[in-house]
């Protein structure tokens, strides 16, 4: 479907008539304050040979001014009712696809009634993330370089786990945070020139880490929390596991990267973290 393609017709013939009659009013008015015109024109001349009453040039005078008002208030009815009769034609919006019609053929429409359908646009399409505050920058940086290449930084697995060919681009950065999730909206863009994208499709959305830095990555489930802070069981010497706090950046999947608290090469507990505690012996499975 293309813009400008001509897609419901409704019956204008009440909205035709409706028209008609505003434009007989106008008329009408017209006709009034032409012979206002007239009279004011007259007892203006005679107003002037002190012939006529003075009250009698302002009445016409006023009656001349509501005239011409009644012309502009017609004139704004023809506006209103004209533009109606106009969108008795509807036309697409946009290029993009139209879904199945919510009405059949005759059925009778009003303005706020159920919709007559949904135009979605094809190519690109949109997917919106929600990102931690933190990672604002970050996302600011990719929507203020658009010729930057993003072929390994955003890319979209579909549902049947494969990897979506076009790589996408951050087109908005949402206005406000949300207080409640500390979490910002980020619209990215993904083009779609063979439609095999749908409105509406459950994705997930990859973004590479470019800190270019080295990240240790852990088992999430080794994580346990404790008064909104996160910790791990390190096992220390003769098999006994000692608890460390640990500071959390982005998961991945069923893995989390750990900023702060571990080092490379610790051993950590990783099953039944909720039956052990600090100094506990714990079995070592290689």
């Amino acid at each position: 479907m293309s813009k400008g393609q001509k897609l419901y017709t409704i019956d204008p013939q009440q909205y035709r008539a409706t028209y008609d009659q505003a434009v007989a009013n106008l008329n009408v008015q017209k006709a009034n304050l032409n012979r206002a015109q007239k009279d004011a024109d007259r007892y203006n001349t005679l107003a002037q040979q002190d012939a006529v009453a003075k009250q009698l040039v302002d009445n016409a005078n006023a009656t001349l001014e509501a005239a011409k008002m009644q012309v502009e208030a017609s004139q704004a009815a023809i506006q209103q009712v004209a533009t109606n009769l106009k969108y008795t034609t509807i036309y697409a919006p946009l290029d993009g696809t139209i879904g199945i019609s919510q009405v059949r053929l005759g059925a009778a429409v009003a303005p706020g009634s159920t919709p007559l359908n949904t135009i979605s646009s094809d190519n690109p399409v949109a997917a919106d993330l929600q990102i931690d505050e933190s990672q604002i920058p970050r996302f600011l940086k990719l929507q203020s370089q658009p010729n930057v290449v993003r072929d390994s930084i955003l890319v979209m697995l579909l549902p049947d786990g494969s990897q979506y060919k076009y790589p996408g681009s951050v087109r908005i950065v949402d206005r406000a945070v949300d207080p409640q999730t500390g979490t910002l909206r980020v619209r990215v863009a993904f083009p779609n020139p063979n439609k095999q994208l749908k409105v509406g499709l459950n994705t997930n959305v990859r973004v590479k880490n470019n800190t270019g830095e080295p990240q240790l990555l852990i088992p999430y489930q080794a994580v346990t929390e404790q008064m909104s802070e996160y910790f791990v069981f390190v096992v220390g010497d003769s098999s006994k596991v000692s608890q460390k706090k640990v500071t959390l950046g982005a998961r991945i999947n069923d893995k989390v990267i750990v900023k702060n608290g571990l080092t490379e090469g610790e051993t950590i507990v990783t099953e039944g973290t909720q039956k052990i505690r600090d100094g506990a012996k714990v079995q070592v499975k290689m």
